[in-house]
């Protein structure tokens, strides 16, 4: 239940769009000139009063937004997050060489890695964060967000994205509205990579690309078509890896979507 502390002489509110579990992007809307906090860190706001907050992978339970409003009325809204169960599989017999990676590929793999970290750091203030996203591509989900494998009894880092697996060559197209912060043709674990950022700290990245249409800097409206799937860097077979983020933060970009089923549903009776 929130809390209220002051005196208002005008309507306030707070509203959310999203659902408050782990791994969810939430966007929120207040009046214009208000302050939100997030667990006592401030959170960037629109001048229009729009801003997002996540939650990731292993979210605690309890978390708090705190809203003062121009009028200064202040709003504290504690937060239940519901945990989500996440698929584990167990591996063994995994040869040590495999284990231990090449100190060559390391040491690229943390070059691509601090790039990636560096696109994500990028604040800008567009507002295509609050649009309704589209799917950069339909088909088959063949990877979830939040899976983890554990090699030899040793957890491997969590998946992070959604994974549609499709042929090399199909187009994928931007989610949102955006601008193109990174586009390399060739990262060490992820081949072609490309992130486009949507204001606010909310970006996605798109991995394991065989083609990219776009360059750092260009500007993309929403379904503008960005690239092609492949099965470049470490994978199995071609697919889209789409990542969600705000800021550092990895989130689930099935929160922002309509279900893959419902979508391919709506395609099918279009045909």
């Amino acid at each position: 239940m929130a809390s209220v502390l002051g005196f208002s002489t005008s309507a306030t509110a707070v509203t959310f769009q999203g659902k408050f579990e782990q791994g969810a992007l939430v966007r929120g809307t207040v009046p214009a000139g208000s302050k939100v906090l997030l667990n006592g860190q401030a959170i960037k706001v629109t001048p229009t009063g729009q801003f997002a907050i996540g939650f990731d992978r292993d979210a605690a339970a309890e978390q708090v937004v705190k809203v003062t409003y121009p009028d200064g009325l202040t709003e504290i809204k504690p937060l239940n997050i519901a945990p989500k169960q996440y698929k584990i599989d167990r591996i063994t017999g995994i040869s040590k060489k495999i284990m231990k990676p090449d100190p060559v590929a390391q040491a690229r793999a943390a070059k691509d890695a601090k790039q990636t970290r560096a696109a994500r750091d990028i604040f800008s203030e567009q507002q295509a964060f609050m649009q309704s996203f589209i799917w950069p591509v339909t088909g088959r989900i063949s990877g979830v967000y939040g899976s983890q494998r554990v090699y030899n009894d040793v957890p491997g880092n969590p998946h992070y994205g959604v994974d549609v697996a499709r042929p090399t060559g199909t187009e994928v197209v931007a989610p949102a509205d955006g601008v193109i912060t990174l586009a390399e043709p060739d990262m060490f674990y992820s081949g072609g990579t490309v992130i486009i950022d949507h204001g606010y700290g909310v970006s996605s990245t798109f991995l394991h690309l065989s083609k990219l249409y776009l360059n750092v800097g260009d500007k993309v409206a929403q379904g503008d078509k960005v690239a092609e799937i492949g099965a470049t860097g470490r994978v199995t077979g071609p697919h889209l890896d789409w990542r969600l983020n705000w800021f550092q933060m990895r989130l689930d970009p099935v929160s922002i979507v309509p279900p893959m089923e419902k979508v391919l549903a709506a395609q099918k009776v279009a045909k």
